[in-house]
């Protein structure tokens, strides 16, 4: 096998000879993993001499993600074994920065197994899958046939230390299996989030203030999860190492998988790939400026305000509404309105409400204001030469301007009548799109209890934005990483987050960001920052907090973060991108490094 380290690079005490990565989205973009195993490819194959990729073949996907290659000699017998069981591999490298060498496995046949495999896992480790659906079964099939692969690798490098690490419950069934046959390879499990704390918490129950007490398994089958919690625990006891992302998790870990995690393995990013503080500035004021356009066309026809004296903040990510902090979001929003609007604040805020769901297409009014919008401006831009002309000509002549000598008659008459057309009556549109049960929609309508209705006199204006940022929606058209640079500051403020990659990813963009203390970055973070208004992250106190508190707080640091003048935010953007630098994955690769060692000494 050939090695990926790079000339002149020392690897670090790495005891493993050979490092399998083994996950349900390597090639396969569903959630925060993807982003785990993608950012962190650079630093593991500088570390260690040979790394594999595994996850799952869909043709549709490898066509863009997988760069197919030659079967190596050293794989071909392997590869034909499977392929007699049904197990088809697809070697290559994937296409992303650093381009890890990975193998897909292609379940497709070996689907008439899934039986067999379910009592497997009941008789060896009593998981309950009876009653499950094609959800579990899917990734628990690829596990299988995963361990399958390991298993005939190893029988042919019974010399080399072997390292495999599983991630999330998906690939289970592999290391579940490898331990039952005995199998001497090194294996280690990472929980990104428990089964069971995201479905407590994602059904409104306390799940903080109830871990101690609860019955995980009996609380499992209330919520319907018991296939994927038992899985996640018989790998968290079973694994030679188990590891979880953040501090936060790991204390939810001990509790509800009955083991405590050996190693934390925090997830970091690739610094390196995000803009420099010059860039940033550069990137922050042409991407603002489109925002600002998008602003004029949505509310310009129904009021103006002063666009230079408007804070744009966002909330990005899934539909979680108090999950990820959304419904304390808006409370504080409706503080922080009034307190505005009380003392006749010069200062705006734009607030985007940066979350997918299902549309039905932009709002046809909304497309009309961008066109009205677009068809002024090109009228002013093909006039711009004469107009500019006037303004030299009356400059030099030390003539005073005024808009009649400026501006011909005709010109103003067909501005006007533009403008006629461009003006609406009422308020601005809360929703950018046409959404299923627009009014019960849980953000619309708690905007609209609290207030929050894009009044004239509102000095806070909300827009939700149910689309992906790909930098083709019709409106804004940023991609994601550009939305979030034109704007100045981002807020994360969840009740439960595992991690929380957007706010490390706004910070390294240069935009300040609030986190909370119950998610992993903002427990992580909480300690290096110096909780005042010059940092650039932000920690909003949660835990153990009642939440008119927190919403008071949330309100506070909202609102004084508004009244920052473009210096002292300068500043906290400065701040934001030094403070991301703490979690660049040159630094937390050790953590694994740590884990994957120990594993190998546990196996002995």
């Amino acid at each position: 096998m050939v090695g990926t380290q790079k000339r002149g690079e020392i690897l670090t005490d790495v005891k493993a000879d050979i490092l399998f990565e083994v996950s349900w989205e390597v090639c396969n973009k569903v959630g925060g993993i993807y982003t785990v195993v993608k950012s962190k490819v650079e630093c593991t194959k500088n570390s260690y001499k040979d790394y594999f990729l595994i996850g799952p073949y869909s043709e549709e996907k490898a066509k863009i993600d997988l760069d197919e290659k030659d079967i190596p000699n050293y794989l071909k017998a392997i590869f034909r074994s499977l392929s007699d069981e049904g197990i088809t591999c697809h070697y290559g490298t994937w296409n992303i920065a650093g381009e890890p060498t990975t193998i897909l496995i292609d379940f497709v046949k070996a689907i008439g197994k899934k039986n067999e495999i379910k009592t497997k896992l009941w008789d060896d480790y009593k998981i309950d899958s009876i009653s499950s659906n094609w959800e579990f079964e899917e990734p628990i099939i690829w596990s299988w046939a995963v361990s399958r692969f390991l298993e005939e690798f190893w029988l042919v490098n019974k010399g080399k230390k072997i390292v495999a690490h599983f991630h999330e419950w998906l690939a289970g069934s592999a290391l579940l299996q490898l331990k039952k046959k005995k199998i001497k390879i090194a294996t280690v499990f990472t929980t990104h989030a428990t089964m069971l704390g995201r479905a407590i918490a994602s059904s409104g129950q306390d799940l903080y203030g109830t871990l101690n007490s609860i019955n995980p398994t009996q609380k499992a089958y209330e919520l319907g999860v018991q296939d994927k919690f038992l899985i996640e625990k018989a790998c968290a006891k079973n694994a030679d190492v188990f590891t979880t992302v953040s501090e936060i998790t790991g204390i939810e870990a001990e509790k509800i998988l009955e083991r405590k995690p050996e190693v934390l393995v925090l997830n970091g990013l690739d610094i390196q790939k995000f803009p420099t503080m010059e860039e940033v500035s550069i990137k922050h004021a042409v991407c603002r400026e489109k925002i600002r356009e998008f602003l004029t066309f949505n509310f310009f026809p129904h009021y103006s305000f002063d666009l230079n004296h408007t804070m744009f903040i966002f909330i990005i990510g899934r539909y979680e509404f108090k999950n990820k902090g959304i419904d304390i979001f808006i409370k504080a929003l409706a503080n922080l309105n009034e307190r505005l609007k009380k003392e006749d604040s010069k200062r705006n805020v734009a607030v985007f409400f940066w979350i997918p769901q299902e549309t039905m297409g932009v709002k046809t009014a909304l497309l009309e204001n961008k066109n009205y919008y677009r068809h002024i401006k090109n009228f002013i831009q093909y006039n711009e030469g004469e107009i500019l002309s006037h303004i030299v000509y009356d400059f030099v002549s030390g003539k005073d301007i005024s808009k009649d000598q400026l501006f011909t008659k005709d010109f103003l008459m067909e501005i006007k009548k533009d403008v006629m057309h461009f003006k609406r009556k009422g308020n601005p549109p809360m929703v950018t799109h046409n959404i299923i049960d627009e009014d019960n929609d849980p953000i619309v309508a708690n905007l609209l209890r609290y207030g929050l209705d894009n009044k004239e006199d509102d000095k806070v204006k909300t827009i939700l934005y149910p689309v992906y940022l790909d930098g083709n929606d019709g409106l804004i058209d940023l991609p994601y990483y550009d939305a979030m640079a034109g704007c100045h500051l981002g807020v994360f403020p969840s009740y439960y987050e595992p991690w929380g990659y957007t706010t490390l990813e706004t910070a390294a963009l240069g935009v300040p960001a609030f986190t909370s203390d119950l998610s992993g970055f903002g427990r992580f973070i909480q300690n290096k920052v110096n909780h005042n208004m010059e940092d650039g992250i932000f920690v909003l106190k949660r835990l153990g907090k009642s939440e008119e508190d927190i919403i008071n707080e949330f309100a506070e640091l909202l609102y004084k973060f508004c009244k920052r003048d473009k210096h002292d935010r300068a500043q906290n953007k400065i701040n934001a991108k030094q403070l991301s630098g703490l979690a660049d994955w040159k630094i937390f690769i050790q953590n694994y490094i740590k884990a994957h060692n120990l594993a190998l000494e546990k196996l002995g």
